[in-house]
């Protein structure tokens, strides 16, 4: 392939790195950061499908609704921290297989497994989260 017709640029993030740049603005409690990973468009959907987050299962979608998430779900919290076992990267995705730790503000912690997918958009920003996991496996934890 010649380069003309290469459209691969070398200097894009991938989802990956994307999302490890998410999962570390979160657990830094930065959420100026956080907001900045994210496309104009970006849809966060977490957990995909209707929950206490989301009655209607349509996610959040653009800079004001996923600032909202960000204020009412991450930052409401002490801390969250990410153990991720497994990552798969594959084109502008990757999923990645681990463990959730929220730190409660008031006291307590619970943990959730899951699998949590990152995209990256074509200008180069994360295009969207979608996680996987079931809040009747969710554990609390000392």
């Amino acid at each position: 392939m010649s380069s003309e017709t290469s459209a691969v640029p070398t200097d894009r993030p991938t989802a990956r790195q994307l999302g490890q740049a998410s999962m570390a603005a979160v657990e830094a409690g930065d959420r100026e950061a956080w907001l900045a990973l994210f496309a104009d468009d970006a849809l966060v959907e977490d957990p995909i499908g209707p929950s206490s987050f989301d009655p209607e299962g349509t996610g959040h979608r653009g800079r004001e609704a996923i600032a909202a998430f960000y204020d009412n779900v991450i930052g409401a919290n002490e801390s969250i921290r990410f153990a991720i076992r497994q990552s798969f990267l594959c084109g502008d995705e990757a999923a990645n297989v681990g463990t959730i730790r929220i730190n409660f503000a008031g006291g307590g912690a619970v943990e959730v497994d899951g699998v949590y997918c990152y995209r990256v958009s074509a200008d180069g920003k994360l295009g969207g989260i979608r996680a996987y996991w079931e809040a009747d496996q969710i554990r609390s934890v000392e």
